[in-house]
């Protein structure tokens, strides 16, 4: 594997940011060097709802961010990424960028954590906390805007170093 597609690989995350009583599931992308969109989930994550996401927001990301088609994009394991339509439509795109593929009940490689960590964070700065879904998305907006440049670096650099101890631990799929 090369070490560039895994330092420039853009990562997703979907899940529930909770602050002062008020609750949204966000989903957003960002690689080594730049940040995409974060939305706002309005209800469960399917397989349908994530294909409308690849193709409106994963897609203008990676067409700009990574025009010459080298990068290499990487989702976790959620029943929703790894749908039908998802996987189908990532086949259809495999010449605009590459898909960083696991396989299923493996352990998780992201940095979607990392992200989920720095965003509430930032929320729990703010005062007084949001107390409803809007006050919350736009104080995770503005905090998402408000990441210097290069603020997922590290994160993103670290997931190199776990794929590689994972492999030198399990050398594949997590048995259970």
């Amino acid at each position: 594997m090369e070490t560039a597609s895994l330092i420039h690989r853009p990562c997703l995350s979907t899940g529930t940011i909770q602050s002062g009583g008020a609750s949204v599931i966000i989903w957003d992308v960002c690689s080594w060097s730049d940040m995409g969109p974060l939305i706002r989930l309005e209800t469960t994550l399917t397989g349908d709802r994530y294909l409308r996401i690849l193709s409106d927001h994963l897609y203008t990301f990676m067409s700009i961010v990574h025009s010459d088609g080298l990068g290499q994009f990487q989702r976790d394991n959620a029943t929703s990424h790894a749908s039908r339509v998802a996987t189908k439509w990532l086949q259809e795109h495999s010449s605009d960028f590459r898909h960083f593929h696991w396989p299923p009940k493996s352990p998780e490689m992201s940095n979607i954590e990392d992200i989920r960590d720095a965003l509430l964070h930032a929320v729990e700065k703010r005062s007084p906390l949001p107390r409803t879904p809007m006050d919350l998305l736009t104080v995770l907006q503005d905090s998402w805007r408000e990441f210097p440049p290069g603020y997922f670096q590290t994160p993103v650099e670290a997931i190199q170093h776990r794929f590689a101890s994972l492999l030198r631990a399990r050398a594949g799929p997590t048995r259970y």
